[in-house]
């Protein structure tokens, strides 16, 4: 059903034909500061263009799922490129050329459908802190941003295990004439089942995500 430009989704339980595309990957695209912070005031926190670059670079062409005060902060919306796709449990509120679910997994089934039919493997999570939250169980990747700074905020990335991960690859994101900090983007893969492995984190990591 269409409403308002926005296309509704139901269920996968009350509309199977939302399914699909299992084998795609479901991946975390966030950035987080040393002090664990990813949000101020339900805005970015520092002023980083060359990770607003990257993070085109990493979900250009797929389809990212977002809750609705992530859409509702973007500063245009949809972002061009990829199928927008806003959790709100709200059935007045409207996302103009966005698709509209109701729950988290109805997200993440409509998502592996459109990557399936787009030919991506991955779908992008790409907030906030209560989905990202809710998706970390169902995730097999992380393109995890490590902002090296402390910046004041209010919403933090919130704390999980990294026992089960491990870190496949790291690209330095060197400070640029509009960047306030250096940054390190480290891909994270979920290890299989049984096998555990110490985090392969540092000093620039927050604290909320280190192995106890």
């Amino acid at each position: 059903m269409i409403t308002n430009n926005s296309r509704w989704c139901r269920s996968p339980a009350a509309k199977p034909d939302c399914g699909g595309g299992s084998d795609i990957v479901i991946a975390l695209v966030v950035a987080v500061a040393q002090n664990g912070v990813i949000g101020r005031g339900g805005k970015l926190p520092w002023r980083l263009a060359s990770d607003l670059k990257l993070f085109r670079r990493l979900t250009m062409g797929k389809p990212i799922v977002m809750g609705r005060r992530t859409w509702q902060s973007l500063p245009k919306s949809p972002l061009d490129g990829r199928d927008n796709i806003v959790v709100s449990r709200d059935p007045n509120f409207t996302a103009k050329g966005a698709y509209l679910v109701t729950d988290c997994a109805a997200a993440l089934v409509l998502g592996r459908r459109l990557a399936s039919e787009r030919g991506v493997g991955e779908v992008a999570v790409i907030g906030g802190a209560a989905l990202y939250e809710e998706v970390l169980t169902h995730a097999q990747r992380i393109y995890w941003t490590s902002v090296h700074g402390c910046p004041e905020g209010d919403t933090k990335f919130p704390e999980f295990d990294l026992r089960g991960w491990g870190t496949v690859s790291e690209e330095p994101i060197p400070k640029g004439p509009k960047d306030e900090f250096e940054a390190t983007l480290k891909v994270l893969e979920r290890l299989p089942d049984g096998l555990i492995k110490r985090p392969q984190f540092g000093p620039n990591d927050p604290v909320t995500a280190r192995d106890s």
